[in-house]
């Protein structure tokens, strides 16, 4: 009885370990929170040339915390795309994206 008991034990700790940044069905990772707010007023500087557009820094889960990512300059990956920022929303943190 006593070996069903841990095997069980040992089941569920390997199935719920991690959780905080386990990625689950229909986009997004599970977050036990929301993530803190912006890191902050800082200089972008300027553009480093034409057609790059400038992605506001934001946080992404690491490790069960969050981790902030610096903005960055980049180019669309195709004519007319438009950058989602990431959000976090009923319980789910979901990835920035871009879109048509």
């Amino acid at each position: 009885m006593k070996s069903i008991v841990l095997a069980a034990t040992l089941v569920l700790a390997a199935l719920t370990a991690g959780c905080a940044g386990t990625r689950v069905y229909g986009g997004g990772y599970y977050a036990s929170g929301p993530p803190p707010p912006p890191a902050g007023y800082y200089d972008r500087g300027p553009s480093p040339g034409l057609g790059f557009v400038w992605i506001d820094g934001y946080y992404v889960p690491s490790g069960g915390r969050y981790a902030w990512r610096q903005g960055y300059w980049t180019r669309p990956p195709h004519r007319g795309a438009v950058w989602v920022a990431p959000r976090w929303e009923r319980g789910h943190y979901h990835e920035g994206r871009w879109r048509r």
